[in-house]
């Protein structure tokens, strides 16, 4: 299995779920993507749990503070971007539109990080390794393989993240104003940013991490059994492959994707 030691500048780095009800989703996701599961103590009747894969990190889950609760934060996965200089970033940030909802901060020994907004309202984090480097499993099934940004402007978000973490935008083949826009961080493409028109008109800027699998059609089946729902049917993208868009029975948004043999 490929594993990731190092998670350059500008890279997806690690994914957490935020939910109202661990044990079940440790349960759910468990079963759908054949996660393992590492629980670490964070404090009195509370556990941060670690998802792997043949022993590489895949992400973690925790429960929804109660602070959290009390603004009615629903479950979510959140995605993390690595930097260099988590105080630098946040500050840049700060300077280019963005907002910050949590300054940055130490995990112990694990690495600093703070959480962020951008312009238009998409909620990511940034995180400087220390010891932990992020995600380790990469290109097998159960690891994080895409994320798309889901705006309505996406002129002001480009144009955020590209100065932010030096981010280009590049166009689909067609060349159409109006299409899906890649995201490449230095020589990867690690994203995308698909038009407005095609956006759920109720869902709030976020951004979506996509998990491969090697099934699509079979994986969205098995999470309905397994108490999901489904936002978007298993869909052939031309040239890449199939994608479904789910909810975990807590209401947490994620897709899946297989890609093109």
């Amino acid at each position: 299995m490929p594993k990731v030691s190092l998670h350059p500048p500008g890279t997806f780095c690690w994914i957490e779920l935020a939910t109202s009800d661990q044990s079940a989703a440790k349960d759910f996701y468990g079963s759908l993507f054949a996660w393992a599961v590492r629980d670490f103590p964070m404090g009195p009747n509370e556990f941060y749990s670690i998802f792997q894969i043949d022993g590489a990190d895949a992400g973690a889950a925790y429960t929804l503070r109660p602070d959290q609760q009390a603004q009615h934060v629903p479950p979510h996965w959140l995605l993390y971007i690595a930097v260099a200089d988590a105080d630098e970033t946040a500050n840049k940030a700060t300077a280019l539109g963005g907002m910050v909802f949590a300054p940055p901060f130490d995990v112990s020994d694990f690495g600093r990080m703070a959480v962020l907004a951008d312009p238009t309202g998409a909620v990511f984090a940034i995180w400087q390794a220390k010891s932990h480097r992020g995600i380790g499993a990469a290109g097998v099934a159960g690891s994080l393989c895409w994320a798309d940004l889901q705006t309505s402007d996406r002129e002001k978000a480009s144009s955020f993240y590209g100065q932010l973490f030096g981010w280009q935008f590049t166009l689909g083949k067609e060349q159409d104003p109006s299409g899906y826009l890649h995201i490449k961080s230095g020589e990867e493409f690690i994203g995308g940013i698909p038009p407005a028109q095609h956006a759920s008109p109720n869902a709030p800027p976020s951004w979506l991490i996509y998990i491969l699998v090697s099934d699509c059609a079979a994986a969205t089946r098995r999470a309905e059994n397994l108490g999901a729902r489904t936002l978007l049917a298993p869909l052939m993208i031309e040239g890449a492959g199939q994608m479904s868009v789910l909810a975990d029975p807590q209401g947490a948004v994620f897709a899946t994707f297989q890609l093109t043999r």
